[in-house]
């Protein structure tokens, strides 16, 4: 029996393995002659993407839910190792430390938050860049009301003003008025950059900046942190903020192990693949998400996101298999560019291409964020294999709807 290991069960990784069991189930080949075993660290799909909202209660699926009617096998486990030239991955599992051989491995371990060493950063600061920081935040935002009477007690400091720390810092504006009360309470968004969201271009900043003043947002943009406390931070200029909460959203960069591969990578720790999405100078290894570096449309890099995640699963999957058994393999092409993102009470603010033109703001755009958020980005949850293996399917799925 061969086997192909997907490793992550994120947005690439949970499509990947969907995505070969589709073409093996294509070329009817049994799983007794071809398996397929996804690895991920817990037994949960986590909509990561939705952490900054205050209703966790459906951000994660049950990945045997999807995987068990198409015939994937799941193996909860940490990877630890990854050894190309042995074809053999490192796990550590409840039970102990484990191994896993493979013919073909597709690495799908996403992407991990970049906590830089701030003094106090990991004891005292927030993140919501898993399941469990963003359901410790919850709790924390929660237990403020019993907490003692203190200065910026209901003052949250957002630090990072990218789409991550936007959508944190617009909901949680509505979100933690409604958990202080009558007591005054504060948003204060903060980046080292001259201007919050900065890489959304003119357009698009101007309806952020707008939907900032409308909730009541205070932006610090032009800052540095140099500590946090449970009192609050410290600027690089000797300032002072009071904050009860403190919650980083700094930056991305690709899951650690992405460097076991071998071969070229880029400046966020991302395996570069080609069109096919093999890793350059690694022979069956194959990368889709976060951990890889793709051109989607011959000249634009992917992007951080389950915008191009989902379809370099899709491509990977397919591709893994045909690599196996010697078929043709078919090239990612995406050739649409949209960002959504989320403000809050406010709305939201929807752009199209490249140069992030804003076609969409306010009610009618958070119609289409709720639209991605709540359904397009979730895998069928029917229990029916057909449907499954046909969310798989290696094409690229057109745009969202617009009003």
């Amino acid at each position: 029996m061969k086997r192909i290991v997907v490793l992550g069960g994120g947005f690439a990784g949970l499509i990947a393995a969907a995505g070969a069991a589709r073409k093996l189930a294509e070329l009817a080949i049994d799983n007794r002659d071809i398996a397929v075993t996804l690895v991920n660290r817990d037994p949960w799909h986590a909509i990561r993407v939705r952490n900054y909202e205050a209703d966790l209660r459906d951000v994660r699926v049950p990945l045997a839910e999807v995987l068990d009617p198409i015939g994937v096998a799941l193996t909860v486990a940490q990877v630890t190792a990854i050894d190309c030239h042995r074809h053999e991955v490192a796990l550590l599992t409840e039970e102990g430390l484990a191994s896993l051989t493979y013919d073909r491995l597709v690495l799908a371990l996403g992407s991990e938050l970049v906590r830089p060493p701030i003094p106090g950063l990991a004891e005292h600061g927030f993140d919501i860049d898993t399941y469990a920081a963003a359901a410790r935040l919850a709790a924390h935002l929660d237990g403020l009301p019993s907490r003692p009477a203190a200065p910026g007690r209901f003052t949250a400091l957002v630090v990072g003003g990218g789409l991550t720390g936007v959508e944190m810092a617009t909901d949680l504006a509505t979100r933690l008025r409604r958990i202080a009360g009558t007591a005054p309470a504060q948003v204060i968004l903060a980046d080292r950059a001259p201007r919050i969201g900065s890489n959304m271009g003119d357009a698009a900043c101007a309806v952020i900046d707008e939907a900032l003043a409308a909730l009541g947002v205070e932006t610090r943009p032009g800052i540095t942190v140099a500590a946090v406390s449970r009192h609050g931070a410290r600027l690089t200029s000797g300032e002072e903020i009071a904050a009860g909460t403190v919650i980083w959203c700094g930056g991305m960069r690709a899951h650690p192990l992405a460097a076991a591969v071998p071969g070229e990578h880029d400046r966020f720790g991302r395996a570069i693949v080609d069109r096919f999405l093999r890793v350059v100078g690694t022979a069956g290894v194959f990368a889709a998400g976060d951990a890889a570096a793709a051109l989607v449309d011959g000249e634009h890099a992917s992007v951080m996101s389950c915008q191009h995640a989902r379809p370099m699963g899709r491509i990977a999957g397919h591709n893994v298999v045909c690599d196996l058994v010697g078929e043709t393999p078919i090239p990612l092409e995406i050739g649409y560019y949209v960002t959504c993102l989320d403000l809050g009470a406010w709305g939201a603010v929807y752009c199209q291409g490249w140069d992030r033109h804003v076609a969409v703001a306010g009610g009618e755009a958070k119609k289409i964020k709720r639209t991605i958020n709540c359904e397009r980005i979730y895998p069928p949850r029917t229990g029916v294999a057909a449907d499954i293996l046909a969310a798989a399917a290696p094409v690229t799925q057109a745009p969202p709807r617009q009003p």
